[in-house]
């Protein structure tokens, strides 16, 4: 069974960093892309960043140059790196796969002004 588990959220101050992280398991990890997305109050999820089994990389105009996702195929986890953080990143953040088509359970990550 494919399972993700989300952690690293919290809250911060405008300007401050988050490392959210997200543990994989049931998959070849290694061969997958992952995705970052996040759910803003009232809005629909929306793509934050992904990362190709080989390692490129591609951000949201939203996020770019401030968030880096990275992963660590021994440990089978996928990073989000936020810094210079806004109150418009508030929301859960989920990591995902589509080929298997399954969410993690989401993390919340709230920005105070």
């Amino acid at each position: 069974q494919v399972r993700f588990v989300e952690s690293g959220g919290g809250l911060v101050q405008v300007g401050g960093s988050l490392r959210l992280s997200c543990a994989t398991s049931g998959m070849t990890f290694r061969f997958r892309t992952m995705e970052w997305h996040r759910q803003v109050p009232g809005n629909q999820r929306e793509w934050v960043a992904s990362i190709s089994s080989r390692d490129n990389t591609n951000y949201a105009d939203s996020v770019k140059g401030r968030f880096t996702i990275s992963k660590d195929n021994l440990k089978s986890t996928v990073y989000l790196q936020m810094n210079s953080l806004k109150p418009e990143d508030t929301g859960i953040y989920y990591c995902y796969n589509s080929l298997y088509n399954v969410w993690g359970q989401g993390t919340q990550v709230s920005v105070s002004s």
